[in-house]
């Protein structure tokens, strides 16, 4: 497995770290609130991210309070110096918690979770825009560290941190459609002539 460091190409970047597999991202079941430990592979993974980024001058290390990513950023070598950041949790399926995207579209063919966000009814869910906003408030967050010309890393989940993604170039909430990432899955977001850019994209160590 080659997990030499990956290249900075520029000082103060925001690193993305997917957590690493669960049962249900394995089956591809929308898992937001269902607070589920990693599998064994899930761990192994994580690991493997830790001599990537232990060269990095990671300042600020961000973490949605689930379990997996909590579990995630310690095995990567931060353990003692997370911060939860509510902002960071997934979408909120809703009534489509625990569901796959075929079993969903049995009854909802059309449905795309970023052009339609998640069910109306009794458990609503969140729109793309909402996550839009609390993504947005990462970026915020960060921004202080990264004009400072050092790293912060979030670790956090898939659907949300693409929306972060989108946020950082200025494609609308639905452009996070556009950006896998998959599990243990790492991303760098930098600066270029004073644009936002996308270093990195879903580097698999």
């Amino acid at each position: 497995m080659d997990v030499r460091p990956y290249p900075v190409l520029a000082p103060g970047q925001l690193v993305l770290l997917r957590h690493g597999e669960t049962e249900w991202s394995r089956s591809g079941r929308h898992t937001s609130v269902t607070d589920l430990p990693l599998t064994p592979d899930g761990e192994r993974r994580a690991r493997a991210v830790h001599p990537v980024l232990a060269s990095r001058d990671v300042a600020l290390v961000l973490a949605s309070p689930r379990r997996r990513a909590h579990r995630t950023a310690e095995l990567a070598g931060f353990e003692g110096r997370i911060e939860t950041d509510d902002d960071l949790v997934e979408f909120d399926y809703g009534a489509y918690e625990g569901l796959t995207s075929d079993e969903i579209h049995r009854d909802r063919p059309d449905w795309d979770l970023w052009r339609h966000g998640t069910p109306p009814g009794a458990s609503p869910g969140e729109s793309p825009d909402q996550v839009r906003a609390r993504v947005e408030r990462v970026v915020a967050r960060a921004e202080p560290v990264l004009q400072q010309g050092r790293d912060v890393l979030a670790v956090a989940h898939g659907h949300v941190l693409r929306a972060l993604g989108a946020a950082w170039i200025d494609l609308p909430p639905s452009g996070g459609s556009r950006l896998v990432l998959g599990t243990a899955g790492l991303a760098a977001l930098g600066h270029e002539h004073g644009n936002r850019v996308i270093d990195l994209w879903n580097v698999q160590p």
